[in-house]
């Protein structure tokens, strides 16, 4: 049985055990990435093909009769057509909680980082600035507890449950906003979006991109936000209006931001957040899954879900 692993490199730099894929499937080809014009040939005469992003239309899935799984490396799905691998029989697995504890610790790093302005305060440090105080201690930035803000979690599937967990023990007020679109099913009891924004002094984000939150952060809901406040994107880019953003940090509308993740990665025709340059924005290039146990829990889960589907059982089935 072919099977082939096609963008094996996102996934890191080799620093993985990859024993229980290869357990689960001895014939496995690994490829490091799979450029679009090598994809049809790759995957021709695969049974089993494993990717994280690299997309499988319907052009491409035609190509290859006996495609009959598809193992994602990721908790997303939109790089597969899930309705032409409905059509076809073609089992389709995702990834859920795989990566839940680097996440979460990357949302607080960051949220510390900012609320203790520790970036300008060690660059105060290395300019020698220090040196020059005529107290013990130089207080030329903000510094801001955790346990006297409120944090808004926008998203509360595995992750922002996660961040609201580790929020409360630091002292933090926790609201969870309703679904940006929700007609008010199931999350009833919840406040409204714009509440939540106008309430929180931090703002972080884990729902999926839909036509319901694409730029859900825009000029308008950015003016709604304290001029205290901190944003944190580590869900999908496509959720922020890069240019919104950065006019906002550059008027003082919002405090602070940190952004993992932007509409186009890699961000090869660059974007607004790119050329801002402040003491108030850190930018990640999408790394706050990529703890190297987040990254090994990967290689685990798709191993079982494979086996689950050899043995024909159902497990983070989306198709």
């Amino acid at each position: 049985m072919k099977s082939v692993f096609l963008d094996y490199e996102t996934l890191g730099p080799g620093d993985l055990d990859l024993a229980p894929l290869k357990s689960a499937l001895p014939t496995l080809e690994v490829f490091g990435n799979t450029p679009a014009q090598q994809r049809v040939e790759r995957i021709r005469n695969a049974e089993v093909v494993l990717c994280n992003k690299v997309r499988l239309d319907a052009e491409v899935l035609s190509t290859a009769p006996n495609v009959k799984f598809i193992g994602l490396t990721a908790t997303g799905t939109d790089n597969v057509d899930l309705d032409y691998a409905c059509q076809h029989s073609i089992a389709v697995c995702n990834l859920v909680a795989y990566c839940t504890e680097s996440v979460v610790e990357h949302v607080f790093a960051v949220m510390l980082s900012l609320a203790h302005s520790i970036g300008p305060f060690d660059r105060l440090v290395q300019a020698g600035e220090w040196q020059k105080a005529e107290n013990f201690c130089r207080l030329d930035y903000s510094v801001r507890g955790l346990s006297a803000m409120t944090l808004g979690i926008v998203g509360y599937g595995e992750l922002g449950q996660g961040v609201a967990k580790i929020a409360r023990q630091f002292g933090m007020q926790v609201l969870v906003s309703k679904r940006p679109g929700s007609r008010g099913q199931g999350d009833s009891n919840r406040p409204d979006f714009h509440e939540v924004l106008r309430s929180a002094d931090v703002v972080s984000l884990h729902c999926p991109l839909n036509d319901d939150t694409r730029n859900l952060i825009n000029a308008d809901t950015l003016n709604t936000m304290k001029s205290t406040a901190i944003l944190i994107n580590t869900a999908r880019g496509g959720l922020v209006d890069s240019q919104a953003l950065s006019d906002a940090l550059t008027n003082g509308d919002i405090a602070a931001a940190a952004i993992d993740v932007l509409p186009q990665e890699p961000p090869v025709d660059g974007d607004p957040l790119l050329d801002y340059h402040g003491d108030n924005l850190i930018i990640t290039p999408h790394i706050a899954w990529a703890s190297r146990e987040a990254r090994q829990n990967a290689i685990g889960e798709l191993a079982a879900n494979y086996q689950a589907f050899a043995a024909g059982e159902l497990r983070n089935r989306v198709v």
